[in-house]
């Protein structure tokens, strides 16, 4: 099967590329290049020994998108193109809307004209808002913060209505927790633009010396060291997921939302002091303020992604911490490096 991965450059498409073509799936990536590399496409060949077929492009252009389709027989669509950066979506939403949600109609609007009928989209626990019983499942009540948030909002209603009046399509909705981590080989991982968003790029750059010090905001939340706790997932464990979910795909029709996390909490500090032991390395910090919109706890139910997919993660906050600082260490400037 010929699988299209939009934005399958970045860094969870990367890793969900080497996936498929390990698993002897042919790829095809269209990406732009805003937050990504294609170096990173030319290491998941290197690695997986087999090639793979790419198109620079932006998705909003709804001919050079048709072009693909033309070009190739796509059997089955992973949507993780989109613009991701939460406070940048706070002062550029037009950007955020217009991008991310025009580029989801015209995949859909070409996978019903070329008659492609399974697709999974990369959504995220950002829609649940932050709040409510712990461990979340997804039947709870969704609800964002931010215009990044409301696209994935907005994106995955727009995917149950296009399954719902095209009753042989079939869509599954990933979202997930905190990716962290590389592949075990160091030659492809998380090469963010700029200062880090997320706190274990953050943790990385701080041990191998490009920023001075991590600032931990907020130690007086409700948990038990203070710090803030979330679920971290391995990003191979990310990958391997979303090729259960194009299996599932296969044989079923509808949508389905499903969280891929580990469904264990770590805090802040757990993290941080996790990661020094790990890694025999020093990671100076500070403790800040609170930062706004932080919840003090968030991680996922995993059991509908176990019933429905026979996924569950397989590797642990060490080997999380251990891949994240062998990609530092080997691409301490990145891709660019």
């Amino acid at each position: 099967m010929v699988v299209l991965l939009t934005g399958g450059a970045g860094y969870i498409g990367s890793h969900t590329c080497l996936e498929l073509l390990t698993q002897g799936y042919d790829v095809v990536v269209v990406d732009n290049y805003c937050n990504s590399s294609p170096e990173a496409l030319r290491r998941v060949q290197e690695l997986s020994g087999r090639t793979l077929k790419s198109y620079e492009l932006d998705m909003r252009d709804k001919q050079a998108l048709k072009r693909v389709f033309e070009e190739n027989h796509i059997g089955a669509c992973i949507h993780f193109a989109g613009l991701k950066a939460v406070g940048e979506s706070v002062s550029k939403p037009l950007d955020y809307y217009d991008n991310n949600l025009i580029s989801t109609i015209n995949l859909l609007e070409l996978m019903v004209h070329y008659d492609v009928r399974s697709l999974v989209f990369s959504s995220s626990a950002t829609v649940y808002g932050g709040v409510g019983e712990m461990p979340l499942s997804e039947e709870q009540s969704t609800w964002c913060h931010s215009p990044y948030g409301w696209t994935k909002f907005m994106i995955e209603q727009i995917l149950r209505d296009t399954a719902f009046a095209n009753q042989s399509m079939s869509v599954v909705l990933l979202r997930y927790f905190n990716p962290v981590g590389a592949h075990e080989s160091g030659r492809i991982g998380e090469d963010p633009c700029g200062i880090p968003n997320n706190l274990v790029p953050f943790v990385t750059k701080v041990a191998i010396g490009e920023l001075p010090r991590l600032v931990v905001y907020g130690n007086d939340y409700p948990t038990p060291d203070g710090t803030c706790r979330r679920d971290y997932i391995h990003v191979m464990d990310l990958a391997r997921g979303h090729v259960d979910a194009i299996r599932y795909c296969d044989s079923h029709t509808g949508c389905e939302a499903i969280n891929l996390g580990t469904g264990v909490p770590y805090s802040v500090l757990e993290i941080v002091e996790g990661f020094m032991r790990v890694n025999q390395v020093d990671v100076p910090y500070s403790i800040g303020p609170r930062r706004p919109g932080d919840v003090a706890e968030c991680w996922a139910s995993t059991e509908k992604a176990e019933r429905l997919l026979g996924w569950k993660a397989k590797l642990g906050l060490e080997d999380m911490l251990r891949d994240a600082w062998r990609w530092q260490q080997m691409n301490p400037h990145g891709y660019r490096g």
